[in-house]
């Protein structure tokens, strides 16, 4: 039975602490996550900018890529400002509202993200295994409804993670949060009450939305790999292996992160707490802050507009 005496009945706050066991060098880490934060939205609005003018990119391929570039903006700000305000300001305080906003905010994020991924993998298929097919497949609304669908699917499965504990667990032994933002085990952890449900719950919709997409991507791009290695001319295996080097780039840092923080907060009681707390942060931090980059050197339209943007002229 759990005992409630010296807990924290519904708390109006709770203490971010930043990086356990790194408080007294946190000023001194905000600086490269700072630099990441800033070389990314300018990174990723530049890639909205130039899709947005260039009517040759307005293609499924370059749709995608501006969803992404808008969902890790949205993404890293929704962290960042208040992370720096622990580490930097010593504000440590959010209100629990805004707890739970912040945490379904980043969460909703990541699974649009994994999304977006997953439809850039589809994309990516249809257009070599299917080529014909391709430009019926992806009509303007088919987009839309991708669009809409990877947005609600986040929203929606993770409304009931923030119900289960705001409804459910009224007792914390403490307000202090090991962590520098509201991430949801790790305010689950601080309840008295029995969380088994929000574990449950956390698990199922981490294999719902990154398990499903992870397994529909690789079958994705297993089948790609079979049709380019069956292509005749080794100059058009290239040419369609190309087109896909970036993705798999994105693909692989976003996920490989992904789970290493969700396994590691569940089940890795031996890791030192710091570790986790920064993986965890440069999980959230890294993908946005290398996407762009991924991007405008693998993929030659991105460069060519995005060196015509600072040169001012026609790059051949």
């Amino acid at each position: 039975m759990p005992t409630f005496n010296d807990s924290v009945f519904m708390p109006s706050a709770f203490i971010l602490i930043g990086i356990p066991g790194l408080e007294s060098v946190q000023c001194w880490i905000g600086i490269p996550f700072s630099a990441m934060y800033l070389i990314g939205v300018i990174g990723n609005s530049l890639i909205l900018v130039i899709i947005k003018h260039e009517n040759s990119l307005h293609i499924p391929m370059y749709i995608f890529l501006a969803m992404l570039a808008g969902t890790d903006i949205a993404l890293n700000t929704c962290i960042l400002p208040k992370m720096l305000g622990i580490f930097w300001f010593h504000l440590p305080e959010i209100s629990f509202d805004a707890c739970l906003l912040q945490m379904w905010l980043i969460h909703s994020f990541q699974a649009i993200e994994s999304g977006i991924l997953l439809a850039m993998a589809l994309d990516r298929y249809v257009a070599i295994c299917i080529p014909l097919r391709h430009a019926t497949f992806f009509s303007q609304q088919f987009l839309t409804h991708i669009g809409l669908g990877v947005t609600l699917r986040a929203a929606i499965l993770i409304i009931p993670s923030l119900g289960l504990i705001k409804c459910c667990l009224k007792h914390y032994r403490t307000t202090v949060v090991s962590h520098s933002y509201c991430e949801h085990m790790a305010i689950v952890k601080l309840a008295i009450e029995d969380i088994r449900v929000n574990k449950i719950y956390g698990l199922f919709v981490a294999f719902a939305i990154l398990g499903f997409d992870i397994i529909f991507i690789t079958l994705s791009y297993v089948q790609i790999f079979i049709t380019v290695f069956q292509l005749p001319q080794k100059e058009a295996r290239f040419k369609a292996f190309n087109t896909c080097i970036a993705h798999i780039c994105v693909f692989l840092q976003f996920y490989l992160l992904a789970f290493f923080s969700f396994f590691t907060h569940r089940f890795g009681s031996h890791i030192p707490p710091y570790v986790h707390i920064l993986l965890s942060n440069l999980y959230l931090l890294v993908p946005p802050f290398l996407n762009p980059i991924v991007y405008g050197v693998k993929t030659k339209q991105i460069r060519d507009h995005v060196l015509k943007v600072f040169f001012f002229k026609k790059v051949t």
